[in-house]
């Protein structure tokens, strides 16, 4: 085989893991745009790479998209950007590849918004050898080749990881699509009302909502933890005003749509998507609200939503 017939098998292979790396560095990041980057670098060292020397290319493969993303998450610049409370994941819409194996509830948990954010509470390490372990079923044998770490350095790790993520989480096991989209529905029904009580009555005691604020353009982000104040801040914010549609550049409408696995209502522009609201059920009634403006952390759901094509929406103008 010559050189240039080399290069397209050995890139050919490359390919096949791809959707599976991205997916693997989307789970360690919370960022499309980042694990996107991530996989391109992993490419560029498989390039680079005595690739005959390779004998299992998927292990290679993963164990450099990992530490590409271990690499990441221990930069000065991630660190602040993380610790400066404007950090949030990046939404996908059901269906993009990014989200990657859905066969267990682990790895469909893996993707979903509530828990990307909780595993910002664990150390690089943590959150890797969870991933591995949760999401892509890896021993820990091979999850300390990976890392380079010891395979008791892997349990101790996954077992402290799962002990904080049990700790702080919130909502149901799994909720029923039907359900769950009856539940979003009452809730812009409510927040269309302008009555803050039909709103408390849908949260959870302990709910909390979470934005980066109209237009993504708050520093930190926007936090709400009782219901009357997340019911009032929800009416106002829902209610339609000339300002509010100058602001979106016209009159959007309100579909609905599962995001990372969550009900979740889009407005959009046309074929742009300017917002979205996630939403986490706990017990038949909302424990967390996420509202996402920014239009960075919008871009590839809004690439998402164009293919899709949008169905009838829940409210035509708003």
């Amino acid at each position: 085989m010559d050189s240039t017939a080399t290069d397209r098998f050995d890139t050919s292979r490359f390919e096949a893991s791809r959707n599976r790396l991205a997916s693997l560095a989307y789970r360690l990041l919370g960022s499309a745009t980042d694990a996107e980057d991530a996989v391109q670098d992993a490419f560029l060292h498989w390039q680079a790479a005595d690739r005959q020397r390779i004998k299992v290319p998927e292990a290679w493969l993963t164990k450099v998209v990992t530490n590409l993303c271990l690499d990441r998450l221990r930069s000065a610049q991630a660190r602040r950007e993380r610790t400066a409370g404007a950090w949030m994941p990046e939404p996908l819409l059901d269906g993009d590849v990014l989200l990657g194996p859905a066969d267990t509830f682990e790895q469909r948990e893996s993707v979903s918004l509530a828990l990307l954010t909780l595993m910002e509470r664990l150390s690089p390490l943590e959150r890797a050898v969870y991933v591995l372990r949760e999401a892509f079923s890896c021993g820990h044998a091979e999850i300390a080749e990976i890392l380079d770490i010891t395979e008791s350095s892997s349990q101790q790790h996954l077992h402290r990881a799962r002990r904080r993520i049990t700790a702080a989480r919130r909502g149901d096991s799994e909720v029923d699509p039907a359900s769950a989209r009856r539940i979003v529905e009452e809730f812009l029904a409510a927040a269309a009302s302008g009555r803050t009580e039909r709103l408390v009555a849908l949260l959870t005691d302990d709910a909390t909502a979470i934005s980066d604020g109209a237009g993504g353009t708050a520093e930190k982000l926007l936090r709400f933890d009782t219901p009357q104040r997340i019911a009032a801040v929800v009416r106002a914010g829902f209610k339609p005003t000339p300002a509010k549609r100058r602001l979106a550049g016209g009159t959007p409408a309100i579909h609905y749509a599962v995001v990372n696995g969550s009900p979740a209502i889009l407005f959009a522009l046309v074929d742009q998507i300017i917002g979205a609201v996630t939403f986490d059920i706990a017990g038949g009634r909302i424990a967390t609200v996420r509202g996402i403006a920014a239009p960075a952390r919008l871009v590839r759901l809004t690439e998402a939503w164009r293919e899709h094509g949008p169905d009838t929406p829940l409210v035509a103008q708003w």
